[in-house]
C-alpha cells in the first residue's frame, strides 16, 4: 500500500482509500514503478492467478514481470510490447494467454497506463487485466438478456443502416439470424405500413440528419404479413467528441394497446354522443368543488360559465333564481359536507335569460378506499312538469272552492265507508268536525249514523248503506238528519264509489241535499191534490148524477106522458083502439130507450175491453213501486216483494192492471196510516196453476166486510165515492180473473186477484 501510495503521488494517510476506489474497479487492476516491477496487485487478480506480488517480482525477466503466466507461446510478444513501452513511454497493450491457479490458460488482454509527475516524468505505470474468455460469457449472457426482452431491440450505423436485431424482432421479421442478412434500411422501411412509411422515413431521416432522438408510432409487417402497431424510440451512442457511432433503438408491440384504445376512444364517443343526446345536462366537480366538466347540452343551454367562475358556489349563484339560490345552495352545501347524494328543485336561467324549472340530482363517485373522486350532478328540465303541476293545483283550488261552495253537503268515504273528508256546509250542519269524533273501536261511520240519523230511519239507512259497501252498488235514499240545533230535516243522500283502472273502489263520494222544506212542499201538494181529487170526484158525481138525470129522465117523462094519454083513449066513448095502439107502441119505445141508458151506465163500471198483449208481472210491480215511492217515503212504509222467478208472461191490458195495483197498494197505504208503528206493506206474485195470483198485504186495521167493499158506492173512507174497488173488481173480471180481499191471522188485510195465463175466450 505504501508503494501505491508513492506511484499516485498520494498522501500517506489514504492509502486505504486508494486501495478501495482501485478494488472497486470491474477488472483486474495492477500497478508498477517507472522500471516496472509490480507495486500492486488486486487480491482479486492474485487469487485465479494462484501467485502473489513477490513471485511476479523474482521472475528472470526483471523487465517483463509477467512471465511466471504468460503463455510460453505468447511470451515474446508480450515481453516485446512491454518493453517496447517502457522505452517510448507509451501505452501498453498486448492479448495473450494467463495461466490460473489450475494450470488452465485464459485469453486476456494486458493494458496499462503510465503515470507522470508535475515534471512530466514517468513515476509508475498503472494498468488492467481484461479476461477475454469472461468478457465473451457475459457478452454472451447480454446477448441472451436483449433476445429474452420482451420487445425488439435494433441498432443501426450513423447512416441509419442496419447492424443489430435481437431475436425477437429477427423472428418478428422473419430474419434467419440476428446479425446477418438483415438487408438495408430501405428494406426495414418496406416492412412499415403504407399509411404510415412516409411519415416513417421522414421522421427516421430528421434524426439521422439532426442526432435527435425520435419516438414514433407505426404499424410493422410481421412474417406472417399481419401488421401490429409497435411504439419506436431510438436514441444516438456518442463518443468523447460528441460524434454519433451507434443508433440503439427499441420496439414495442402495442397492437393490444391500440386495438384497446380505440375501443377505448369509440366507446367515450359513443358515450359522448350517448351523453349529448340524453335530454339531461350533466357537471362534475372534483372533492374541492372545483368545475371539472360540463357537457354539450348543458353548454348549449346555460352557456359556457364565465372565466371567473371558480367552483360550485360561482357556478350555482351565477346560473340559479335568485329567489331559489340560498334553499338550493344550503341543501348541496349539507350534501357536499356529509358526502351525500341530494336533490335541489330551482330555476336556472337558459342563454336567452329566461329562467326555466329544473331537477338537479347529485351522487359521489368513490374509489376503492371510499374516498371521493368526483361528484356527478345530473340535471333534467322540468319546466312542463311544474307549469303542469301549477295548473293541477290551481284545478285542485277550483275543485275546492267548487266543493266548498256547491249548495250541496258533501262527504268522501274510504272504501270501507269510513269519512275522510267533509265539506263545510255539511260541517257547520252536523255542528261538529270530522276530527271531533270519538277515538273508539266504533267506526266514525256508525258514530256519524247514530248520532245523526232520526230513529225511525236509522236501522233502513243503515241497511242500505252495509248493501251499498258490500255490492259496491250506488246508494240513494231520502231520510231525516239531525241539525247542529237538533232540528231534523229531510234530506236525500246519494253516494257512488270512484274507482280506480282495474275497477278497484279508492273512494266513495257523497253529496247531501237539504229537501225538507220540498218534502214539506210535496206533502202539501199531495193532500192539495187529495182534496182537488174528491172535489173532483164529487163534481164529477154530481156532473153524471145530472147526465144520468137527464139521460133517464126523458124517456121516462114521455113513457108517463103516453101513459096518460092511453089512458085518455081508453076512457073514450067509445075507446079509440087505434089511437091507443099507437101509443102503447111509443110507451115501448121509450121505455127501451130508457133501458139502452142504464146499459151504457152499467157499461161504464163494467168495462169489456180485451187484453192487448203479453206481458211480465214483475215489472208491473217494479213500476208501480216507482209511481208510489214518494209516498211510502212519506209514510215511512216498508216495501217487501216476494216474485217468483219463473213467473210466466201473461196476456193483460198494462195500463188497466197497473190501475187496480196502483188502487190496491195506495188503499193499503192509507189503512195503515195512523195505524201501525212500522208500516209494512208486502206484494207477492205466484203462479197457481192456470192463473197468476197476485196479493198486496198490509199490518193495518184489517176490513169489516171482505164482500161489500166491491158494491159500487160503498165505502169505509169519510170522503170516499165507494167506486174504486167495483171498477177494479169490474177490469179483473173483463180479463178473466177474480178479486177477493180476506183477513190476516196476524192482523191486516189482503187484497188478492188472478189473472189466466192464457187470453180468455171471446164471449
Amino acid at each position: 500500500m505504501a508503494m501505491l501510495s508513492e506511484v499516485t503521488g498520494t498522501m500517506s494517510d489514504e492509502p486505504t482509500r486508494a486501495a478501495m476506489m482501485v478494488e472497486a474497479v470491474v477488472g483486474n487492476a495492477w500497478a508498477t514503478d517507472a522500471a516496472g516491477r509490480f507495486v500492486y496487485i488486486t487480491p482479486g487478480m492474485l487469487a485465479p492467478l494462484g501467485i502473489v506480488r513477490e513471485d511476479l517480482n523474482g521472475s528472470d525477466d526483471p523487465a517483463f514481470g509477467w512471465k511466471p503466466l504468460v503463455h510460453p507461446n505468447d511470451y515474446e510478444a508480450a515481453a516485446a510490447s512491454w518493453r517496447q513501452s517502457l522505452r517510448d513511454e507509451r501505452a501498453y497493450d498486448a492479448t495473450h494467454r494467463l495461466r490460473a491457479a489450475d494450470d488452465t490458460f485464459r485469453w486476456g488482454r494486458c493494458s496499462g497506463r503510465p503515470v507522470r509527475d508535475s515534471e512530466n516524468r514517468i513515476v509508475g505505470w498503472y494498468g488492467a487485466v481484461l479476461d477475454w474468455e469472461a468478457i465473451r460469457e457475459r457478452d454472451r449472457e447480454l446477448s441472451q438478456l436483449v433476445d429474452m426482452v420482451p420487445s425488439h431491440v435494433w441498432r443501426l450505423t450513423p447512416d441509419g443502416e442496419p447492424t443489430f436485431f435481437n431475436r425477437r424482432m429477427a423472428d418478428y421479421l422473419g430474419l434467419e439470424s440476428t446479425d446477418t442478412a438483415l438487408g438495408g434500411l430501405a428494406e426495414l422501411i418496406e416492412s412499415v405500413h403504407p399509411d404510415e412509411v412516409c411519415m416513417f422515413r421522414e421522421t427516421l431521416g430528421r434524426s439521422l440528419a439532426s442526432g435527435e432522438p425520435f419516438s414514433l408510432r407505426y404499424r410493422l409487417r410481421r412474417a406472417d404479413g399481419a401488421y401490429r402497431w409497435m411504439s419506436s424510440r431510438a436514441e444516438p451512442l456518442r463518443d468523447h467528441a460528441d460524434c454519433i457511432l451507434q443508433w440503439y433503438g427499441v420496439c414495442h408491440d402495442i397492437d393490444d394497446q391500440v386495438l384497446t384504445e380505440e375501443a377505448l376512444r369509440r366507446s367515450k364517443h359513443q358515450l359522448e354522443q350517448m351523453i349529448d343526446a340524453l335530454p339531461i345536462n350533466i357537471l362534475s366537480f372534483d372533492p374541492a368543488r372545483k368545475l371539472t366538466y360540463a357537457s354539450k347540452r348543458y353548454l348549449s343551454t346555460a352557456g359556457m360559465p364565465g372565466e371567473h367562475i371558480q367552483d360550485f358556489e360561482g357556478l350555482a349563484r351565477e346560473v340559479s333564481h335568485p329567489d331559489d339560490f340560498p334553499t338550493m345552495f344550503n341543501r348541496a352545501s349539507a350534501g357536499f359536507a356529509n358526502s351525500e347524494p341530494f336533490v335541489n328543485r330551482f330555476r336556472r336561467r337558459c342563454m336567452d335569460g329566461v329562467y326555466r324549472w329544473i331537477e338537479a340530482r347529485a351522487q359521489a363517485l368513490r374509489n376503492a378506499n371510499g374516498e371521493i373522486v368526483q361528484w356527478y350532478i345530473v340535471s333534467i328540465d322540468i319546466e312542463e312538469e311544474m307549469q303542469a303541476q301549477e295548473a293541477l293545483r290551481e284545478r285542485e283550488r277550483f275543485v275546492w272552492q267548487l266543493v266548498e261552495t256547491l249548495p250541496a253537503m258533501v262527504d268522501c268515504a274510504s272504501p270501507d265507508g269510513e269519512p275522510v273528508y267533509r265539506s263545510q256546509q255539511l260541517r257547520e250542519f252536523l255542528g261538529y268536525e270530522l276530527e271531533g269524533l270519538l277515538d273508539t273501536n266504533g267506526s266514525r261511520l256508525m258514530q256519524t249514523l247514530d248520532a245523526g240519523v232520526h230513529p225511525d230511519d236509522l236501522a233502513a239507512v243503515k241497511k242500505d248503506y252495509a248493501q251499498c259497501l258490500r255490492t259496491g252498488e250506488p246508494y240513494a235514499r231520502r231520510h231525516r238528519l239531525r241539525r247542529h240545533d237538533c232540528e231534523y230535516r229531510w234530506v236525500e243522500t246519494r253516494a257512488a264509489p270512484m274507482r280506480s283502472a282495474d275497477g278497484a273502489i279508492v273512494q266513495w263520494n257523497v253529496i247531501c241535499l237539504d229537501i225538507d222544506a220540498e218534502v214539506r212542499a210535496q206533502e202539501d201538494l199531495h193532500l192539495a191534490q187529495e182534496r182537488l181529487a174528491r172535489a173532483s170526484q164529487a163534481a164529477s158525481l154530481a156532473e153524471l148524477s145530472a147526465s144520468i138525470a137527464h139521460e133517464v129522465n126523458q124517456p121516462l117523462a114521455a113513457v108517463v106522458w103516453n101513459s096518460h094519454a092511453c089512458q085518455r083513449w081508453l076512457a073514450a066513448s067509445p075507446p079509440n083502439l087505434d089511437r091507443v095502439h099507437v101509443t102503447v107502441e111509443r110507451i115501448i119505445r121509450d121505455a127501451n130507450a130508457a133501458a139502452e141508458v142504464v146499459s151504457r151506465i152499467r157499461a161504464l163500471f163494467k168495462q169489456t175491453v180485451a187484453p192487448h198483449h203479453r206481458a211480465a208481472i214483475a215489472d208491473l210491480i217494479s213500476d208501480v213501486g216507482r209511481l208510489l215511492g214518494d209516498r211510502t217515503s212519506r209514510m215511512r212504509v216498508e216495501i217487501e216483494t216476494d216474485v217468483a222467478a219463473d213467473l210466466p208472461a201473461v196476456p193483460f191490458d198494462f195500463v188497466q192492471i197497473q190501475q187496480v195495483l196502483v188502487n190496491l197498494m195506495r188503499n193499503a197505504i192509507e189503512a195503515m196510516e195512523g195505524h201501525a208503528p212500522k208500516p209494512r206493506l208486502g206484494v207477492r206474485a205466484v203462479c197457481d196453476g192456470e192463473v197468476l195470483r197476485v196479493e198486496v198485504s198490509d199490518n193495518g186495521p184489517g176490513v169489516l166486510y171482505p164482500e161489500k167493499i166491491f158494491d159500487a158506492f160503498f165505502t169505509t173512507k169519510q170522503s170516499g165515492m165507494g167506486m174504486g174497488l167495483a171498477i177494479c173488481r169490474s177490469i179483473i173480471e173483463s180479463h178473466g180473473g177474480r178479486l177477493w180481499a180476506e183477513r190476516n191471522r196476524a192482523g191486516g188485510a189482503t187484497f188478492a186477484f188472478t189473472l189466466p195465463t192464457h187470453a180468455p175466450e171471446p164471449a
